[in-house]
Order: C-alpha cells, then structure tokens, then sequence
C-alpha cells in the first residue's frame, strides 16, 4: 500500500512560516508523478478539508482562505509533496495531511500546526 508521511509542523507565532513535507512510498499500480496531490488541515472539532491540489505537471489550486499566502509544490523524482505556509493566522491551526486528491490512500498520522501567540 501507499504511505505517506508528513513532517515540518510546530509552534509558530502568528505572522510566521512554515514548510511541510509529505513523503510518499509503497506504490505498484499508481505512481506519485502520475497523481494529482493535495493537502488537507483538521481543525480542533472540525472536519478535515481540503487546502490546496496539484496536478502532475505543477498546475495548483487553492481554496480561498488560504490564496496568497500558501504554496503548494511538489518534487516527482523524491515523490515529495510541499506546503510552504506564510503570513499564519490562529485560524490555520490544524493538523494537515497529504493524499492523492481524485482516490484518497490511508490517511498518515498528519502534522501538528499551531498558530498562536
């Protein structure tokens, strides 16, 4: 099976930056550079929505909380996903996790973001 596993979250004030990776791994029938990605956030008492896609070639969407300040990359020779975050808000406080965006693999244990002063 497919697993992912994401890193670089933390504590940061508001204003601050982070940059999350999302490593993928196990793959037999799909590939990561054939998959559209994208991150997902969970917030306390919340569902988990969607934050950001990217399809194979780079072409990336985001939802409109977060335009303008969140990017969305990813690097198909190391099968690594990115979301560098800038200009944090308290509201951004979530777990974020990665997943192919059309057929979600098994959810990894996300990555811890908090946002506060």
């Amino acid at each position: 099976q497919v697993h992912l596993v994401e890193s670089g979250g933390g504590l940061v004030q508001p204003g601050g930056s982070l940059r999350l990776s999302c490593v993928a791994s196990g793959y037999t029938f799909s590939s990561f550079s054939g998959s559209i990605m994208a991150w997902y956030r969970q917030a306390p008492g919340k569902q988990r929505d969607l934050v950001a896609r990217i399809t194979s070639d780079g072409n990336s969407l985001y939802v409109d909380s977060v335009k303008g300040r969140f990017t969305i990359s990813r690097d198909n020779a190391k099968n690594t996903l990115y979301l560098q975050m800038n200009s944090l808000k308290p509201d951004d406080t979530a777990v974020y996790y990665c997943n192919r965006f059309d057929f979600n693999y098994i959810w990894g244990q996300g990555t811890q973001v908090i946002v506060s002063s």
